[in-house]
């Protein structure tokens, strides 16, 4: 069994699977995060369930300020074409007023993610472009439990981060910036990583069970 050398948070499982949180605001970018700690976190994201029990997934990791402010940059650059598709997307003038506002108002968050110390961006090998469903979805589920692995080892540890995917209208972009072969790896997000300021988070409320389970048919 893996020991950890940096201190674990008095949580329980429980605890850890229910307050592990999408963190942004708390993510506290003065504080330097070692890269032992991420390494532990790593180590427990390569024991999550995987097909065939092959890890074709890799995990790119930059503390350089110039990449992270680069991939900043990408998201950034993301952010503005995910809001214009969604402008023409728009059916009703009330859509078009929403969207019109979020592209007026700043983002805080493209603002802050070049300052977060430790930038992971999760991969795997091959691309789903132009896959059929079932194959799509055997790729995406192999590397989905290692970055949820990945994010619980974090909480665990007072770390967060927040899976975010907005980079990837300009994947080819970020796969310059970190020197990952577009046409055989695929990013699946970024992943940006800081101690959080304070360690309690609550669960959040959701919506009753009975409004998404589904027993015997839909």
């Amino acid at each position: 069994m893996m020991t950890s050398s940096h201190p674990l948070l008095p949580l329980t499982l429980d605890e850890l699977l229910t307050t592990t949180r999408a963190v942004r605001k708390r993510l506290d970018v003065t504080r330097p995060v070692d890269r032992s700690a991420i390494e532990e976190c790593l180590e427990i994201a390569q024991q999550a369930p995987s097909a065939s029990n092959r890890q074709h997934w890799h995990f790119v990791i930059t503390t350089d300020p110039a990449k992270r402010a680069d991939l900043a940059n990408v998201y950034r650059k993301g952010r503005d074409t995910m809001l214009a598709s969604r402008l023409a997307e728009a059916t009703t003038e009330e859509d078009r007023a929403a969207v019109r506002e979020r592209m007026a108002s700043p983002d805080p968050f493209s603002e802050k993610l070049a300052q977060v110390p430790v930038h992971v961006v999760p991969c795997i090998e091959g691309r789903t472009d132009g896959m059929p469903q079932a194959g799509q979805a055997a790729l995406w589920g192999t590397i989905a439990p290692a970055a949820w692995n990945f994010i619980l080892a974090l909480r665990a540890r007072g770390l967060g981060t927040v899976r975010t995917t907005i980079h990837l209208y300009h994947e080819r972009e970020a796969a310059e910036i970190l020197g990952i072969p577009y046409g055989e790896v695929m990013q699946i997000a970024l992943l940006p990583v800081a101690y959080t300021l304070g360690t309690e988070f609550k669960a959040s409320r959701r919506n009753p069970l009975d409004s998404m389970a589904h027993w015997e048919s839909w």
